[in-house]
């Protein structure tokens, strides 16, 4: 088990411990735009963010996405082209710790207890993030050019509780003993997969490729499935802090569906798997 999760993969990542890889508050140090917007989202998926620091961390994947086909986000189909392409190339940047960091972490939790505070604290990011957007949507509405940030701001919004979201599936596969490609990029397709059907990878199907994230299926999946993350982001540019009671409250609401699916699909996978009993928690 131990290790699964620290492997780098053939491009440049953040290590899998929290607080760890490149910081989104440094300079740029030779950084690609890629790599400084995969900071920025590894930081935003920390469990315990205070309400300015998300805010903080938010406004500036606000800044980032920017630069990214910012004309695009007002066309609904291209909006969605560039979420989930955006998901991809972040995907090998969100940290993934391992079962023994996991214990650590949380003061030698294991099993069912663990799985249970994982969702738990990503239900609460993810709650966090959209009340930190609907922060910055209330101050978006009383500057001149409203229409031009808001879909940049629904799109960052996307962006970080999808990656959020990642990191769950990684580390409830972790706490299930269920394997996932250690390489970076094949992991990050797994985690895409996984987050598209909510179920969890299946250690016995043939190695995942870069192909596979690319195949019409895959990708049709992950639109849909964005689609109604963008759709219910909406109601971060409620008129001043409504929007942001809304938001948290369906975020928090959607991640606990998804790790409590991908939970229950985990414990399937892991009984009908050939191999010694798993230990009670």
């Amino acid at each position: 088990m131990s290790g699964r999760g620290t492997d780098p993969g053939p491009t440049p990542e953040p290590a899998t411990t929290a607080g760890s890889g490149p910081s989104p508050d440094g300079p740029a140090g030779g950084l690609s735009a890629g790599e400084e917007l995969g900071a920025t989202v590894a930081a935003l998926t920390a469990d315990d963010l205070s309400t300015g620091r998300r805010r903080q961390l938010l406004t500036r994947l606000v800044g980032q996405a920017r630069t990214r086909g910012l004309a695009d986000l007002f066309k609904p189909r291209a909006a969605l082209r560039w979420i989930a392409d955006t998901v991809g190339d972040v995907a090998p940047y969100v940290p993934v710790r391992d079962l023994a960091t996991l214990r650590s972490h949380h003061g030698g939790l294991d099993g069912e207890a663990l799985a249970e505070r994982l969702v738990r604290n990503a239900s609460r990011a993810t709650a966090g993030v959209g009340a930190a957007g609907g922060g910055v949507a209330a101050v978006e509405w009383a500057v001149a050019p409203t229409l031009l940030s808001a879909p940049v701001l629904l799109a960052a919004e996307t962006v970080a509780v999808v990656a959020i979201e990642l990191k769950l599936i990684g580390e409830l596969h972790e706490v299930y003993g269920a394997q996932l490609p250690t390489g970076g990029t094949q992991r990050a397709v797994a985690l895409v997969q996984s987050w598209a059907t909510q179920r969890g990878v299946n250690p016995m199907a043939p190695g995942v490729g870069v192909a596979a994230v690319l195949g019409t299926a895959a990708r049709k999946e992950l639109r849909d499935s964005l689609l109604k993350r963008f759709g219910r982001n909406l109601t971060t540019l409620g008129p001043f802090l409504t929007g942001a009671a809304v938001a948290s409250y369906l975020n928090r609401r959607a991640t606990r569906s998804v790790g409590d699916q991908l939970r229950a699909d985990l414990r399937r996978q892991r009984s009908t798997l050939p191999g010694p009993p798993p230990v009670a928690p």
